[in-house]
């Protein structure tokens, strides 16, 4: 889960994958609360239940709240 989520932000700005860590914060990865909108809505389209809150800010805890 982790690495699809990590595909999608690459994917969304233009950049390699190995750009990107599980554990880096979504702001470190240049994102902004807009970008986060449009990836919970990139999930939500591939049948994935999101909420976000601001204790989830890496791809590792991303993945691990979906999967709860």
């Amino acid at each position: 889960m982790e690495q699809k989520i990590i595909e999608i932000i690459a994917e969304y700005q233009g950049r390699p994958v190995e750009n990107y860590r599980p554990d880096q914060k979504f702001t470190e990865m240049g994102l902004d609360s807009l970008d986060l909108a449009e990836l919970v809505i990139q999930l939500e389209n591939e049948g994935m239940t999101v909420e976000l809150s601001p204790e989830i800010n890496t791809p590792a805890k991303l993945a691990e709240a979906i999967q709860k």
